[in-house]
């Protein structure tokens, strides 16, 4: 099969497109046949070094897929030919920009039946870190005042829209081209972060998803007893003190595979209360140009690499 793999850490040129086995499902795993594997702000960081969650490399990076079932082991809960979607093994090594992938069965969710794969395969991390943020952890609901930082990019975009899907008043900071665009997501404010100083213009936020490692700064537009979400800065137990000093409750997320999440998500996209945006797509031999954009930190939705 056709994989990409990096043989040192670096810029995009690492990532070289190569002939690896096919990997074999474990019993409860099912073997998937990629048609689309996303590409993701972590996968730039581990890629470069930044974040060395695999160790040294050789590697593959990649964690987003969406597919269909090749192969199913002993126990799996899925059969060949189902149409799936996920996240598997995060924050391990998935191996995800390939044409094959192995992964458990309770890491992957039927695919959304209104969604291709392409789309499919922009949505498990980052609608994942969005809902284990807003639902698990802050537990939104109607009426509540969220404010969403980057709230263009691939985790703000489903945050938006999760955040509405669930009753809430989504205050969205972004960009000025943006406005058209996450005003047909549902935000129903948006802060433009190049005149405007959210933290002045906000100050009782029930919720703030802050996804910029600004955590100070975002405390101060949080009320008393509200909910401060860190995707950055998750391990920062100073912070989180300070939070939970001041009479926050500070909530780090790093996101963790969660089928059950997939499929409420699913529901919500087959619905048409949620939708993927997806900015490009390129080949899996173009995963360094995936990169380069991606890396430049000013894409709208996702990136994908098709297979």
């Amino acid at each position: 099969m056709r994989a990409v793999i990096q043989k040192s850490f670096g810029g995009p040129e690492v990532l070289e497109t190569v002939d690896a086995e096919r990997p074999a499902p474990l019993a409860g795993e099912v073997l998937v046949k990629v048609h689309a594997a996303a590409v993701n702000p972590v996968d730039v960081a581990v890629r470069s070094g930044a974040l060395p969650l695999l160790g040294e490399p050789p590697f593959g990076v990649g964690w987003d897929i969406s597919g269909v079932v090749e192969e199913a082991g002993p126990g799996a809960g899925f059969e060949v030919g189902d149409e799936v979607y996920g996240m598997p093994h995060f924050p391990r090594a998935a191996n995800g920009y390939a044409e094959y992938v192995t992964a458990p069965s309770s890491h992957l969710a039927r695919k959304p039946a209104s969604l291709d794969h392409v789309h499919a395969a922009a949505v498990p991390l980052a609608a994942l870190t969005a809902w284990q943020g807003l639902v698990r952890a802050a537990n939104v609901t109607k009426g509540d005042r969220v404010l969403i930082q980057r709230a263009a990019g691939g985790v703000g975009h489903f945050a938006v829209q999760i955040a509405k899907a669930r009753g809430a008043h989504v205050i969205a900071v972004a960009g000025p081209d943006r406005r058209e665009y996450l005003t047909g997501l549902g935000a129903d404010e948006i802060i433009d972060y190049r005149t405007t100083d959210f933290t002045t213009a906000v100050k009782d936020a029930d919720v703030v998803l802050d996804s910029l490692a600004q955590g100070d700064l975002s405390l101060g537009v949080v009320r008393p007893g509200g909910v401060l979400i860190s995707i950055l800065q998750h391990h920062d137990a100073e912070l989180a003190a300070r939070v939970e000093a001041a009479g926050r409750r500070f909530a780090g997320i790093l996101v963790e595979p969660d089928a059950e999440a997939l499929e409420a998500i699913a529901e919500l996209i087959d619905a048409g209360r949620v939708r993927p945006y997806v900015e490009e797509t390129f080949p899996l031999e173009e995963a360094g140009k995936a990169h380069e954009l991606v890396a430049a930190g000013h894409v709208q939705g996702k990136i994908v690499l098709t297979v």
